[in-house]
């Protein structure tokens, strides 16, 4: 038997391994998610950065109608590439959890556990009968709730000055507990995979020309230094995620408001919340960064 009919004799069922390892469906799914538009994400000191090239085929169809970036709680929000109609699925399955775990819990779910489940459900398709993979993969970006403050100790009548026998000198001063201005919240930022592989990242890309665009995330955001991530600014990481973009033949039309969309996720300004939030990048911001690229 050659090489081409031994593999066609196990890439028929997904949940068959080929004698050297292989889940050849898992594989195609992986090349899906490689021919559709690409998706970056940047951490930076001030949240997270999702950025994506949208494919308007047609001038006569509608930009807004192509969606690649979805928000499904408060502080977090989903890039997507590969298969439209499998990332929109999965875009619900992470709504659903994210609503799942405040009823449960009473608070939001962080970024690693959305990313976690998410990767739970999806490698659950890759080896049930009757399904097939998510021919799509995911950037899960958001801001993780910082600690609640703790809450005042109730004063003890048996411990106070006046009922102890103990001199002042000798009393141990209370500790000092976290106000609610001393909450922090931390950026975070994951990919998952069609085979339900999760992994955290200062900044990457899925979809086409994703080994270009890490290539130069690396460089821009200093490779292995985390420092450059700790001094990075919201607007200085969206425009590295706008080039990044640009740094790939994903598609023959240059970038703008009509063919890029963009969301930042940071910790509410002025808020006494620990929760995020996510705001979408208007036109005029995107266009007057795309014009200082060029």
């Amino acid at each position: 038997m050659n090489a081409s009919s031994r593999q066609q004799a196990y890439d028929r069922g997904h949940t068959i391994f080929s004698p050297d390892g292989r889940l050849y469906q898992v594989e195609y799914a992986r090349e899906a998610v490689e021919r559709g538009s690409p998706s970056v994400g940047v951490v930076t000191s001030e949240g997270v950065v999702l950025a994506a090239r949208k494919r308007v085929r047609s001038p006569l169809l509608e930009p807004d109608s192509v969606e690649k970036i979805h928000r499904v709680d408060d502080h977090l929000a989903v890039a997507t590439a590969g298969h439209a109609a499998d990332a929109r699925q999965l875009v619900d399955a992470a709504r659903k959890r994210c609503q799942q775990h405040r009823l449960q819990y009473g608070e939001p779910i962080t970024v690693s556990v959305l990313a976690s489940d998410l990767a739970d459900h999806i490698q659950e398709q890759t080896q049930s009968g009757g399904t097939r993979p998510y021919g799509a993969a995911v950037l899960v970006g958001g801001v993780d709730p910082g600690p609640g403050p703790s809450p005042d100790p109730s004063p003890n009548p048996d411990s106070s000055p006046a009922s102890d026998n103990r001199s002042a000198d000798e009393i141990e001063p209370e500790p000092e507990h976290e106000s609610v201005t001393d909450r922090t919240a931390q950026p975070a930022l994951y990919e998952v995979d069609p085979g339900g592989t999760f992994y955290g990242w200062r900044g990457t890309a899925i979809g086409d020309g994703t080994a270009e665009i890490r290539s130069f995330l690396e460089t821009e955001l200093g490779g292995g230094d985390s420092s450059e991530t700790q001094a990075l600014t919201r607007d200085h990481g969206l425009s590295i995620a706008l080039d990044a973009l640009a740094t790939t033949a994903a598609d023959d039309r240059p970038l703008s408001p009509t063919t890029v969309t963009a969301r930042v996720l940071g910790p509410e300004p002025e808020s006494e919340s620990s929760s995020g939030q996510s705001t979408p990048v208007g036109d005029d911001e995107l266009e007057r960064i795309l014009d200082a690229l060029e």
